[in-house]
């Protein structure tokens, strides 16, 4: 078929995408469509070839007007005679691309919605043979990224009606879908929904409690890879951008405020890999053909859930495992709220906010929650969500679902959320009475439930894709396929366990202790506090200044002995870690050399007492070494403890040298060892392996030399 054969010949692939050939051919069949598809599933293509294919112009509306330059060389690259107007250009610039035009020398004319009426008078009925509406949710007040320009776009119907219209989004729910078609008076339109599912997208979600210190912990992970960390305003963009750069992160700010040269320098950079982080505002991103972002971060809450999955969608194009965090906190709600509330349609946008909060603090997976938003459902747990990977307790609810969806079902799907607990609970409220809801069989079937657990309960069965909300009926609850199921399919159904506020409160307390080091050395303790008085002494600061309780804490829990462990202690930043890292390595050097006997271990201000060797107990040490026994990975281990990979290794590696207990051939070989085992000498003279670090131009990790100097120092072969 000729579509194969343009599809090799100007784009290179030998097949197309899911649903790419269907829509093609039903725009070369002259239809309108609908069609909604992820970002980095192909969406471009259904209009840009069906081009090459028909008479005349296919006109681009798209409102990114800093990327059509690159959309246009892209094409012109492959052979495709395409071009852009836009006020970004100068008047002869225009004028060439209005010459063009006028001799048919273009396929394809990317347009500004701000642009079609100075373009409009240039153009002849005859002369456009399709209309390709891109980024469309932006024509809705619905959708998340309400643009004023696009809601001019429902005259090019009648104004080119000859031409056939596509509108694609990536992100779209049923009543923003409808309202697309509205009001491009395209009503009759097919829809195409491609899968949300992004299986290769770690989803998780963390509340918004010292939030930078938590970004740079997950970026030490992520070492000179791409990512895009969004922020709610462009000052906090600037703000975090500044302060990742100083930590000594790759990072720059990006929004609409910058400077044009500026703004376009960084996402030049950012796309050619010079630039690996970006700090930037809900814009970034869109248009921008990245197949290698590895993590998205959320540094502020969206504001619903069709931003949310768009933005998370520019990482992982490349099909490679990416991580999507997601930070929520009260104060972000508030602010949210107040912006929903001085916005068009208010009432729809607080509801969706609403459950985006819900998202946030969801029991069950949630790429169930986030396909079952966009009318998908996925019949079991993902497994790579963090509600997956930590599950809570489930019950089998059956009966109490069964109840809930025949009380919708009875309502005539003609009720919120707040209205269907008060009838399950037998409410006698003017609206339930009113309504006449207090005579249908399923009134008051759930009196025994809370009202707070009813609301919980119906939320999970939201998120199961069970029920929907249909905003654009007052937000009133539907009932779904997979409800039937559940009524007259005997489907069973689990639902989490609502935990108890003081149940939750510990939960959240032993997943912090969880995260920490448990036990901490006192002798090393008191003498970090003194080292700590003295230098605030000397700087004339307050003791906190230098480092906090918890920090000193941290570093006698853990017992750091090198700069890149030491930086990994909560609470210490590059500025203290330049001033105090080396003073404090020397005190914990030396509480070392004590504890083994060769060295007596003194503060200027005193000495401590010596204490007996007592034999192994729990230590930092210990938790790495049950965690490797029970099967974890050295990466789970590092995410789970916030430890460097290369510590984790230390750990196992002092294991070793102790019990030759734990199995390291998976992490060095025979041939490493030999390699490394010349420089020993190097290392003990020295006392430290940066030498050898550089000696091997950093071929080796500090973890893996770390471990071979071990397993050296004890005459292993392995």
């Amino acid at each position: 078929m000729i579509q194969h054969e343009l599809l090799k010949k100007h784009f290179g692939y030998d097949s197309f995408r899911p649903l790419q050939e269907k829509i093609i051919n039903d725009v070369l069949a002259h239809k309108d469509l609908m069609v909604v598809m992820p970002t980095g599933g192909g969406k471009s293509m259904c209009f840009q070839l069906p081009s090459l294919m028909l008479d005349g112009v296919t006109l681009v509306i798209s409102p990114l007007i800093a990327l059509m330059k690159d959309q246009v060389d892209s094409l012109r690259a492959n052979g495709i005679t395409a071009g852009y107007f836009n006020s970004s250009q100068a008047g002869t610039e225009q004028q060439e691309m209005l010459n063009q035009l006028k001799k048919g020398a273009l396929k394809l004319l990317y347009v500004a919605p701000e642009s079609i009426q100075l373009l409009q008078h240039h153009l002849q009925p005859s002369d456009i043979s399709l209309i390709a509406i891109d980024e469309a949710h932006c024509i809705s007040t619905w959708g998340h990224d309400f643009r004023p320009a696009y809601t001019q776009l429902a005259y090019l119907k009648k104004s080119f009606p000859q031409a056939s219209m596509i509108a694609l989004t990536a992100t779209a729910d049923r009543a923003t879908r409808a309202d697309i078609k509205k009001q491009l008076a395209i009503s009759h339109a097919q829809e195409y929904v491609a899968s949300f599912d992004r299986p290769n997208l770690t989803l998780e979600v963390r509340p918004g409690n010292n939030r930078l210190a938590q970004v740079r912990q997950f970026l030490k992970k992520y070492k000179d890879e791409s990512g895009i960390i969004y922020c709610l305003s462009r000052k906090s963009c600037e703000k975090l951008a500044e302060k990742l750069s100083s930590l000594g992160f790759s990072a720059a700010a990006y929004h609409a405020g910058l400077e044009h040269r500026l703004r376009e320098s960084v996402q030049e950079q950012f796309i050619k890999d010079e630039l690996k982080i970006v700090c930037a505002t809900i814009a970034f991103g869109m248009g921008i053909d990245k197949s290698n972002v590895r993590f998205v971060i959320h540094y502020n809450m969206p504001k619903n859930i069709e931003g949310y999955y768009q933005e998370i969608g520019r990482a992982g194009r490349d099909g490679i495992d990416a991580h999507a965090l997601l930070f929520h906190s009260y104060a972000d709600m508030i602010q949210l709220r107040n912006f929903a509330g001085d916005s068009g349609n208010s009432e729809v946008q607080i509801a969706k906010l609403e459950r985006m909060k819900q998202f946030a603090e969801a029991l069950t997976c949630r790429r169930r929650m986030l396909l079952s938003y966009f009318n998908e459902y996925l019949e079991n747990d993902c497994g790579n969500c963090d509600v997956c990977l930590n599950k809570p307790d489930f019950f089998d609810a059956t009966l109490i679902t069964q109840k809930a969806l025949s009380a919708v079902y009875r309502m005539k799907e003609n009720a919120s959320l707040n209205l269907l607990i008060d009838v399950l609970r037998g409410a006698q409220n003017a609206t339930v009475i009113e309504s006449g809801f207090q005579a249908i069989k399923t009134y008051g079937a759930g009196r025994e439930v809370s009202w707070n657990n009813w609301q919980q309960y119906i939320i999970q069965m939201i998120n199961q894709g069970l029920l929907e909300i249909a905003f654009h009926e007052f937000n009133h609850l539907k009932l779904t396929p997979q409800a039937q199921a559940v009524l007259f399919e005997k489907q069973t159904v689990q639902l989490a366990v609502i935990p108890k506020p003081e149940e939750l409160a510990a939960r959240n307390a032993k997943a912090v202790q969880d995260t920490m080091p448990t036990s901490i050395n006192k002798d090393l303790y008191d003498g970090l506090r003194k080292l700590r008085m003295q230098i605030a002494t000397q700087g004339n600061l307050a003791p906190y200044m230098v480092f906090s309780d918890a920090t000193l804490k941290d570093i006698a829990s853990r017992i750091p002995l090198t700069i890149d462990e030491f930086e990994d202690i909560t609470g210490v930043g590059k500025h203290k870690l330049d001033t105090y890292g080396e003073s404090f390595l020397k005190l914990i050097e030396g509480f070392k050399m004590m504890r083994e006997g060769n060295f007596s271990f003194r503060i200027v201000v005193s000495k401590p007492k010596k204490k007996k060797n007592t034999g192994p107990k729990k230590d930092t040490v210990m938790e790495t070494v049950q965690m490797y026994w029970n099967g974890k990975t050295i990466e789970e281990i590092s995410r789970i403890r916030i430890l460097k990979t290369d510590t984790i290794l230390s750990h196992l590696g002092k294991r070793y040298l102790s019990h030759k207990d734990v199995n390291l051939d998976a992490h060095i070989s025979k041939e490493e060892i030999k390699v490394i085992k010349p420089q020993f000498k190097t290392y003990k003279k020295e006392n430290a392996l940066k030498p050898v670090f550089e000696h091997f131009n950093g071929q080796y990790s500090y973890g893996k030399l770390r471990l071979a100097m071990t397993l050296i120092e004890a005459s292993v072969t392995i």
